[in-house]
């Protein structure tokens, strides 16, 4: 009896070479590093062939495991290519989108759920990080859609705002200045320096998040003054002649090579979301 492959093995075992590591191949089939584990040694067994040498947590690919990718990325194109045929029209796998969090309340509670109208029988799959990460889990085919935040110029710009300051107006008559900013990487935290450095303005992380709620909060609380863009705080932003200026940034909408038509649709909404704002 010929031995049947279930493709869900072979699509782990091209994550897992086209990723790198089990942990990244992990999110991006959307199983546990566990499971994973468990799902090549079942290839395995019925290859009953060794596809990886495993020296800790590194591998490489045997002879047999050279030989086996090659075959398991026709048999997968030539899979996808058949569903897509055959549901030509209809949603055939999860939505990736990543954003980051200046925009994750508007879209998660408004953009996504009309696309879940829209495409009812659609899985959405949501994350939300910093551009930069979400940049390279694009790159390695984990994402489908990334929405976040460049330089002026990008050619993936959506559209443009400038930074601004917010904050209590008193904070600006203390010595340092006390900041409140995201952890490293982050645009405006980078900005932010840059431009009271530049000025001669001393000034002093006084809260460091990783969160954008704790962050409103904390600027809200008196706590320091930050730099963001109109989106960050229904309140006017800071008008002071002792604040140094702040730059332009661009907001991007970046999407993988090939999208089908339900996240191709996705993205045409995100577009149309936030490019008037």
């Amino acid at each position: 009896m010929p031995v049947n492959l279930p493709t869900n093995l072979l699509r782990s075992f091209v994550a897992i070479v086209d990723t790198g590591s089990m942990l990244n191949a992990s999110e991006k089939v959307f199983v546990t590093q566990s499971a994973l584990s468990l799902q090549i040694k079942r290839l395995e067994e019925l290859l009953q062939q060794a596809l990886f040498h495993r020296d800790g947590r590194r591998l490489t690919l045997t002879p047999a495991g050279e030989l086996m990718l090659d075959y398991s990325r026709k048999v997968l194109g030539l899979h996808d290519e058949a569903v897509a045929a055959v549901t030509a029209g209809h949603f055939a796998g999860p939505a990736r989108i990543g954003m980051v969090q200046d925009f994750a309340e508007m879209l998660l509670s408004g953009l996504l759920a009309r696309f879940a109208e829209l495409h009812p029988e659609a899985q959405i799959y949501s994350r939300v990080a910093g551009t930069a990460e979400m940049l390279a889990q694009l790159e390695r085919r984990q994402l489908d859609i990334v929405l976040g935040f460049a330089a002026p110029g990008d050619p993936d710009a959506i559209a443009h705002a400038p930074m601004a300051w917010y904050g209590e107006i008193a904070l600006l008559d203390r010595n340092p200045i006390p900041l409140a900013v995201l952890e490293t990487p982050c645009r405006f935290r980078e900005a932010a320096v840059r431009a009271l450095e530049d000025s001669g303005r001393s000034f002093r992380i006084a809260v460091e998040t990783p969160n954008l709620t704790t962050l409103r909060a904390a600027v809200q609380a008196g706590l320091g003054v930050t730099c963001r863009t109109h989106l960050f705080l229904k309140e006017a932003p800071l008008e002071h002649p002792g604040l140094p200026a702040l730059p332009r940034v661009s907001c991007i909408l970046r999407t993988g090579s090939a999208l089908d038509g339900a996240t191709s649709r996705l993205a045409e909404l995100v577009r149309d979301t936030v490019a008037p704002l």
